[in-house]
């Protein structure tokens, strides 16, 4: 599934931000610039730039323009709450280098105890796959996922280990649109104090678990991810409505 033009100007921009193009402070060009630049419709412009507003990379002024407010972070990962970004894309934005070791990939079916736990019905054939990420050669996340296999078909070794929403929006065409998500603090398991590395003195994780919907209003992914408490952080940018 390819971009749109607003996704592609909106992209662009990004990276121009992130790589320090447009530092924090800056202005963009007018949008009778970028019209011109990225030779598109003026509501195009708008578009992108509203996303970027959303996301915490502008802040529109009447009369001024588009001020750059993002500010890299060098210290810890930064993950957002809001939106629908995959790890892949999250790492590439933060300026980090991602490596996913697969631990196992296993077709199971869906008893009373899981159904409980991620909303799939009772029955359902699911992928489970457990990857642990590393992020800058350090293993910071262990991931838990389930996929249902009617929407999904099969996922390959090789796919989990580079990015299974590249696949499934990409070789299955498939409209990924919406995402339940719950963050909170648990008590490290052996698995998160072994393969995440964790201090003597930590004993908890901070964990996201989610229920993930396509165009069709159909839920595809649960998912559990548990991260490094001293190493990854989460931010949300929220807007103000009066």
């Amino acid at each position: 599934m390819t971009d749109s033009k607003y996704e592609k100007i909106y992209k662009n921009l990004k990276a121009q931000i992130e790589n320090g193009k447009y530092p924090k402070g800056s202005f963009l060009p007018s949008e009778n610039q970028l019209i011109v630049s990225y030779d598109c419709a003026r509501n195009t412009v708008r578009r992108a730039i509203a996303m970027l507003n959303s996301d915490g990379y502008l802040l529109s002024q009447h009369g001024k323009g588009a001020q750059v407010i993002y500010e890299p972070h060098e210290t810890q990962s930064l993950f957002s709450v809001g939106g629908i970004e995959s790890l892949s894309e999250a790492t590439v934005r933060n300026n980090k280098k991602l490596k996913t070791k697969v631990l196992s990939i296993e077709e199971i079916t869906a008893d009373d105890e899981i159904s409980m736990m991620s909303g799939f019905n009772v029955g359902e054939k699911l992928i489970c796959i457990k990857r642990l990420r590393y992020i800058n050669n350090e293993p910071l996340i262990n991931d838990y996922n389930l996929f249902l296999k009617s929407e999904v078909g099969e996922i390959t070794k090789q796919i989990a280990a580079s990015s299974v929403y590249d696949y499934l929006e990409n070789e299955l065409g498939m409209v990924i649109t919406t995402s339940r998500r719950r963050v909170m603090a648990e008590h490290a398991r052996e698995e998160d104090k072994k393969n995440l590395r964790l201090s003597k003195n930590c004993d908890f994780v901070l964990t996201v678990k989610g229920q993930v919907f396509d165009s069709k209003g159909i839920m595809f992914e649960y998912t559990e991810s548990r991260h490094h408490p001293e190493k990854i952080c989460f931010i949300q940018t929220a807007i103000r409505n009066k």
